[in-house]
């Protein structure tokens, strides 16, 4: 389900319930093995504002045990319900508890065997060569069946860049330099500058 989708259906629930939603907590472009989503850190910060935490399903919070009971966990200590819409667990009772277990199980075991048949895909394509690993093309190059090659338009913004820095000029005034510019990143978005 796209996000948009997921969220309507959390909704339709709440409305079938006549539950107040007290916020929506959106994660864009974050995976469920991560703890340091910033949506998921803010809904945990701001727990004292809401009663039961909802969610289509367990593995869109989580997909690692451990950091689903450390959350279940907290979740009790601050007496907070936890609901899964498509999964039908309550888990105020004992035998909804353990099947919530198996299922966060099932869903780390499916986790890391895609992990791992990536990670068996990506070193048979490294043996057989040549191409690009799961990855897009960096700046200044583009993807040429399966190959890198020099891409002649951004080439120049990468060389600057080097030049600019052996200079000595930080990340912040590179950054600043080629935003001023309007010189955009191979996304087309704004450079920001990472921590100096």
């Amino acid at each position: 389900f796209s996000l948009d989708a997921q969220r309507e259906r959390l909704l339709s629930y709440c409305r079938a319930r006549r539950w107040e939603v007290a916020k929506v907590y959106r994660e864009d472009g974050f995976s469920g093995r991560d703890t340091k989503r910033p949506a998921y850190q803010e809904m945990i910060a701001e727990r004292d504002s809401w009663d039961t935490l909802l969610v289509l399903k367990m593995d869109r919070i989580h997909r690692n045990t451990r950091h689903f009971m450390e959350m279940m966990e907290g979740l009790g200590e601050a007496n907070k319900d936890f609901v899964s819409a498509t999964e039908s667990l309550d888990t105020t009772t004992a035998m909804g508890r353990f099947v919530m277990d198996i299922i966060q199980r099932i869903a780390q075991l499916e986790s890391e065997q895609i992990g791992e048949r990536v990670y068996i895909g990506m070193s048979q394509k490294a043996k057989t060569g040549p191409g690009v690993l799961g990855f897009p093309a960096p700046l200044g190059y583009e993807g040429v069946e399966g190959n890198l090659r020099v891409n002649d338009r951004e080439a120049p913004v990468v060389r600057e860049i080097f030049e600019e820095a052996l200079a000595g000029r930080t990340m912040g005034e590179i950054s600043k330099n080629l935003n001023g510019r309007g010189i955009r990143t191979k996304r087309r978005k704004e450079w920001t500058a990472v921590k100096e």
